[in-house]
Parts: structure tokens; C-alpha cells; sequence
């Protein structure tokens, strides 16, 4: 897992209240997330949205991951061949 870095680019709130417009052409342009901050500490972090979306991806497939293991633990799985017998009683063969 690589490190956390905090971002390069860090901005005042009232630099972003001024100059939102050319905060958000420039933060486009170079996609580097930006740390917002409020009397001097980190107060939020400002994303491109395809950064936004890859983040919330990723967090929606490790949720998918955790919820598959939670299923393990919990025994609610099926082998292999019970799901193919399950399936052929169901739908049964197609034949050609």
C-alpha cells in the first residue's frame, strides 16, 4: 500500500472565496487534490470530480470486498458445484 501524502497545494479558505473561479480552471488543468484550510488548520480537500469518482469507486469495491468476506465468516457461501446444480435444476439444459 503506498504512503499518504499530503497534497502540495495548499490554499485559505478566503484565497478560495476570492478566486474560486481560477482556483477551479487551474485545480482542472493539474488535478492535484488541494488542501483547504480555516485559521491556519486543514479544514477540507478540494478533488477533480475524476478523482472524486475513482476515489469513491475504489470505496464502494473494498465495501463489495469486506461485505464478501463478512459472508465467509458467516458461512452464507455456496461451493461451485452446488450453484451449477442449483442452476441446472432451475433453468435446466439447453440443448442445440
Amino acid at each position: 500500500m503506498r504512503a499518504v501524502r499530503n497534497s502540495k497545494k495548499v490554499v485559505s479558505v478566503s484565497e478560495i472565496k476570492e478566486q474560486a473561479a481560477d482556483w477551479l480552471h487551474g485545480h482542472a488543468e493539474a488535478g492535484a487534490p488541494i488542501v483547504v484550510t480555516q485559521n491556519g488548520k486543514p479544514a477540507g480537500v478540494l478533488l477533480s470530480p475524476q478523482a472524486f469518482d475513482e476515489l469513491t469507486e475504489r470505496a464502494r469495491f473494498v465495501a463489495a470486498v469486506g461485505e464478501g468476506l463478512d459472508d465467509i465468516e458467516a458461512g452464507r457461501v455456496h461451493t461451485h458445484a452446488d450453484v451449477v446444480k442449483r442452476m441446472k435444476a432451475r433453468f435446466g439444459r439447453k440443448t442445440k
